[in-house]
Parts: C-alpha cells; sequence; structure tokens
C-alpha cells in the first residue's frame, strides 16, 4: 500500500472507492473547441454575444478533421465520456445549401452516432444552434416580433428535440437538450416583458410534444453578451420560474453570472428543488470569456457540492469552452482533466465527517480538519487514477507531436 493512501485512510477516505466512482461519472464534451464555434452549416464568423479569440494553427475545417481532432483528444482524457454537439455541426454533405436549420433531421446526424459507437462513448448531448444565422434579426430568435423569424427558430426547436430523441434511443441514455439563444439589446429597451412572453411562447411550443423518455430540456440562463449589454431576454430569474413551471431542467453556465455569484453555491441550491442539474463548466476571466477550465478554486467547490450532496447521478455535467490562443488539443484535454481532477478531490475529502462536525456546530474542529486535508498527496492520488486509465500526466509531448505531423498540415 502507498504511502497516499495511508494518508487518505487515516481520515477515514477509501481511494478505491473514489477511483470506482469516479470512472463512472459522465462528462459531456464539447465539439466546439476544435473549430472556434464555426460548425459545418456555412457560418464564416460567430453572431450572438459569442467569440473567440486567437489563431493558433490547425483548426478543424471539416468533419473529417474535426472526428481526428476529437479521437486524438479524447485519448487523452480519462473517464466517461459523452459527446456534446451544436446542430451547427450537421453533416449535410449534398444538402449542403439546399436544407436549413429547420429542416434538420437526424440523418444528419447518423454519422456523428457511428463515430461516438466507435469510440465508445457514453451517448450524445445536443443543443440547438440560434446564433450565427442569417435569421437572427436584430439580435433577436425565439423572442423576434417578427412571425416569420419567431417561427423558422420554433421550427429549429423542435427539430432539435425530434434529433435528441433519436440519439437517445441510439445510446439507450437520454440525451441533454440545452437551449440558450441570444437574444437581447445593446441598450436600455423600451420593453422588457414582450420579449420574454414571446420567448415564453417559443419555448411552449418547441416543448408541446416532447419524448420525455430519451429528451431532457435544459434553459440556459446569460446575464449578458457583446452587443447584448442592457438586456438579455432569457435571464436566470425567467428560467428557473420557466423550468419549475414546465418540469425541466436549469442549466447553470458558471460564466453566465456576475462575477461574484458562484455556480457551486447555486447547484445544493436548485437541487433543493429539482431532480437534476445541468452544468456548463467554463472559466470566466472577469466575465463570460470561455477560457479553458483549470483546477482552481471554484472548479473545486462545484465538484464538492456534486459529491458531498450525493448528486453524482443528478448533476448532468458539461464542459463548454472555446479558445484558439493556444493548441485546441491541449485546450480540449486540459479542461476535461480538470473537470475530473476536481471531481476525485471532491470524492477524497472525508464529506460525512466534516458534515457532523457542522450539525454539531463544532466549527472549530471543521476548519481545522478542512485544513488539514488541503494537504494530503492529492497529487500521487491523480497520478495513480490516471495510471488506472492507461495514461499519464504529461500530454504536452503527445500534443506537440500531432501538431507536428497533422495540424501544420492544414493550410
Amino acid at each position: 500500500m502507498t504511502d497516499y493512501r495511508k494518508a487518505y485512510q487515516a481520515f477515514g477516505v477509501d481511494p478505491e472507492s473514489a477511483f470506482e466512482t469516479l470512472k463512472n461519472i459522465p462528462v459531456s464534451i464539447h465539439c466546439w473547441q476544435g473549430d472556434d464555434v464555426l460548425g459545418f452549416d456555412g457560418a464564416g464568423s460567430l453572431s450572438g454575444g459569442i467569440q473567440t479569440t486567437g489563431n493558433y494553427l490547425g483548426r478543424a475545417r471539416n468533419f473529417e478533421e474535426l472526428k481526428a481532432d476529437i479521437r486524438e483528444a479524447f485519448s487523452l482524457m480519462p473517464g466517461k465520456k459523452r459527446l456534446n454537439l451544436h446542430a451547427s455541426y450537421a453533416v449535410l454533405g449534398a444538402d449542403k445549401g439546399k436544407v436549413d436549420r429547420d429542416g434538420y433531421t437526424f440523418k444528419y446526424f447518423i454519422p456523428w452516432v457511428e463515430f461516438a459507437k466507435e469510440l465508445g462513448l457514453d451517448g450524445i448531448d445536443f443543443n440547438p444552434t440560434f446564433f450565427a444565422h442569417p435569421n437572427m434579426k436584430d439580435g433577436l430568435t425565439l423572442s423576434s416580433p417578427q412571425e416569420n423569424v419567431r417561427s423558422f427558430w420554433v421550427e429549429h426547436g423542435k427539430r432539435c428535440m425530434e434529433i435528441a430523441a433519436e440519439l437517445g434511443k441510439a445510446f439507450h441514455k437520454p440525451c441533454l437538450v440545452n437551449i440558450w439563444i441570444p437574444d437581447g439589446f445593446k441598450d436600455v429597451p423600451a420593453d422588457r416583458l414582450g420579449p420574454r412572453l414571446r420567448l415564453k411562447r417559443s419555448l411552449d411550443e418547441i416543448l408541446e410534444n416532447y419524448d420525455r423518455e430519451w429528451v431532457i430540456p435544459a434553459v440556459e440562463s446569460k446575464v449578458f453578451g457583446i452587443g447584448v449589454e442592457s438586456y438579455t431576454v432569457g435571464s436566470n430569474e425567467f428560467y428557473q420560474n420557466y423550468a419549475a413551471q414546465k418540469g425541466i431542467c436549469c442549466l447553470l453556465d458558471n460564466g453566465h453570472y456576475h462575477p461574484l455569484e458562484y455556480v457551486s453555491d447555486k447547484i445544493p441550491a436548485l437541487l433543493a428543488f429539482y431532480d437534476r442539474v445541468a452544468l456548463h463548466v467554463t472559466r470566466g476571466v472577469r466575465w463570460d470569456s470561455d477560457h479553458v477550465v483549470l483546477f482552481e478554486d471554484e472548479l473545486k467547490e462545484i465538484a464538492k457540492e456534486i459529491v458531498r450532496n450525493g448528486a453524482t447521478d443528478k448533476v448532468l455535467i458539461g464542459l463548454d469552452y472555446f479558445d484558439a490562443s493556444i493548441n485546441r488539443i491541449f485546450a480540449w484535454v486540459t479542461g476535461q482533466r480538470s473537470m475530473q481532477k476536481a471531481l476525485l478531490y471532491a470524492l477524497l475529502l472525508p464529506n460525512e465527517e466534516m458534515k457532523k462536525l457542522q450539525d454539531a456546530g463544532d466549527f472549530t474542529a471543521l476548519m481545522d480538519l478542512q485544513e488539514r486535508i488541503k494537504t494530503l498527496p492529492f497529487g500521487a492520488a491523480w497520478e495513480d487514477y490516471l495510471r488506472r486509465e492507461g495514461l499519464a500526466e504529461d500530454v504536452l509531448a503527445r500534443v506537440r507531436d500531432y501538431e507536428r505531423t497533422v495540424l501544420k498540415e492544414r493550410v
């Protein structure tokens, strides 16, 4: 028995149990890190209050290149993995330019299903793409006062629900469908209620007949975005009330709140009322900047709330960041490993003992315990987990080799 195990066992923690739990917690990994969120359906640039910065070499330009990059990145990631797709990654083939997003069907995503099964993934999650499209008029989609615009996006949402049901059936696991829209105004609006009533109507229509067995709908709020600094239609208050009324899922993106609002605190608040909570884990720097997820304090706190509340099967974890200033493969792997690292850190805490001390009002002993466990040999435990997954801590050499042999050829 290695020293790190003895150190943890002295605090009543079983590393073997932690490893077994961790390898079975699925993390949904976003496809859009590989191509800067551009997708395959013709959007030459982003719009809708989001932006990818940087111009690192080797961006995936098509389905085959993105598959190759995902295969490489996923081979360096431990644990159970799902793939998270946006609708804009439809593999349209000869239908490109002939079918728009309101006409997408499952057939355009069958190649993704085949690929995910080849990789042995746990399933696919899905997102309607309500941005980077000519039918986004005056910054509005589902809340648009133009009925032809609103109805186009409602139809897109309905088609996505149908696609998600087939994705769920293909893996015999429900598919999380996350609805995020960029709708809002740059300056102070004259009407705040009207757009929200139209959004409510649109969501009602999208969710009218979805397949409850295979689809888990979620709604995602945001404070603001580029070009919509003054007002966001899909605010936190709107979506939490809507989700509660409809019995659907709230998705919390930890970059979508004010800097001193913490998703780690929101998770247990929602668990008191919701059967499920969905996450998009990112790293905001001053605002929703979607930096690569790192093993930092708020990520640890998020993982702690998932683990110590027995919610590893209730909190649906997805990643959402995109950085084009560094090697994209490295960004993917670093973020996913950071999430796994945070979960392992939380699993290796004496959570029950700390709860007992809190309930007993012995805050002195609680502080003492919280401080002592900070110096436990976590690094050794993490390296042992990677070894069991057939991986090593160092990935940079492998990433550099892929960059030299594959990415540099994309000119």
